[in-house]
């Protein structure tokens, strides 16, 4: 289940917000690893260093790399002050308090227990990390005014620090803050649950728009029912449940070369038939006429169409606003130009937000 290796800290590379990438010495090679101080300490150039290598042993995509398990050289942490209770990463070696919106003591306890309801707050849902950028660069260029909230599930990458999206998105004032929930760690605010997460958004965080979606990485089998994506669904339950607007970022392209990623890809589509119980609306960009043609047949094929509102609106927003913001994004490894209708759906997505805030 877990591979493990000693290595020594050559050099310190990047050090980004929670995050420390590190060049190390393991088998006889040079090699990257990443260190999250708030879980191991810190390392300096020396440090003798316990590494799980397991993902790099797998060639793993995005996850695909050394961490470090623990700091040799100074194996000892103290435990960091927090009124905190809550435990994330729980029952593993990693597990890790979290002081949590909802407990006694929080700033935002009261914010959490008097909230009523989303109040028709646009929740846009995506089922990629790649997706969260081009749709809040989208919807801030079209409306500078609203406050965007990233609520980051612990569907992927439980770590926020690993995103240098996230951090790119706040430090350039395109989001105001985030949430991580459930195992998921390192927001603004921590939450326990998806509904709390949604509430505290939206309460204590007075979000216009909450962007919910996983961190990097995705965890798929080929099936219908295994793959990370269908949180999508649950999503849609958790945002109309709390009186929210689900607004559902679909899968696209027409770059992929696996059949099941065609078009609408297979976990958008499981996620809006088999996971979602609520009605959500789902945007579709403007593609060409073939394009277009196939989407909506496999909308209409899957049974999602009856069960939710296909949206049509301009998608094309999102490149040029991550080109204003400065902002690099690709998915599967693929750019706007190499998978352009992927960012069409992103900016779609933020075009239906943006038509629910002017009402």
């Amino acid at each position: 289940m877990i591979e493990l290796r000693e290595g020594k800290v050559i050099d310190i590379l990047r050090e980004d917000g929670g995050a420390v990438e590190l060049l190390v010495e393991c088998g006889g090679k040079q090699v990257k690893a990443v260190c999250y101080p708030a879980l191991t300490g810190p390392v300096s150039p020396g440090d003798s260093l316990l590494l799980n290598t397991t993902a790099v042993r797998l060639e793993l995509g995005s996850g695909g790399r050394h961490f470090v398990a623990a700091n040799l050289s100074s194996p000892e942490k103290e435990l960091s002050p927090s009124n905190g209770h809550i435990i994330k990463l729980r029952y593993t070696p990693s597990q890790c308090r979290a002081a949590c919106a909802e407990e006694e003591g929080s700033p935002h306890r009261a914010a959490i227990e008097s909230f009523a309801s989303l109040d028709g707050c646009p929740v846009i849902i995506g089922g990629l990390h790649s997706m969260v950028a081009p749709v809040c660069a989208a919807l801030k260029s079209a409306r500078p005014g609203t406050n965007i909230v990233y609520i980051m599930t612990d569907g992927a990458c439980l770590p926020l620090a690993f995103s240098r999206t996230a951090r790119a998105l706040k430090d350039k004032g395109i989001i105001s803050a985030t949430v991580t929930c459930g195992n998921a760690f390192g927001g603004d605010i921590e939450t326990v649950t998806k509904f709390s997460a949604l509430a505290a958004a939206r309460s204590a965080l007075a979000a216009d728009a909450i962007v919910v979606a996983m961190g990097v990485g995705i965890a798929g089998t080929g099936t219908r029912l295994g793959h990370a994506g269908l949180e999508v669904g649950e999503w849609i339950n958790a945002a109309a449940a709390l009186g929210g607007t689900p607004v559902v970022v679909p899968r696209l392209s027409f770059a992929d070369e696996r059949e099941r990623h065609r078009g609408v890809s297979h976990h958008t589509l499981s996620a809006l038939t088999v996971a979602a119980l609520a009605r959500a609306r789902v945007a579709l960009p403007s593609l060409p006429p073939d394009q277009t043609s196939l989407v909506k047949q496999q909308l209409a094929e899957s049974g999602a169409a009856a069960r939710h509102d296909i949206v049509e609106a301009d998608g094309s927003e999102a490149v040029p606003a991550l080109e204003q913001a400065g902002i690099r994004v690709t998915t599967m490894g693929r750019g706007p130009d190499a998978d352009p209708a992927f960012f069409l759906a992103c900016g779609a997505a933020a075009s239906v937000a943006e038509r629910l805030l002017s009402r």
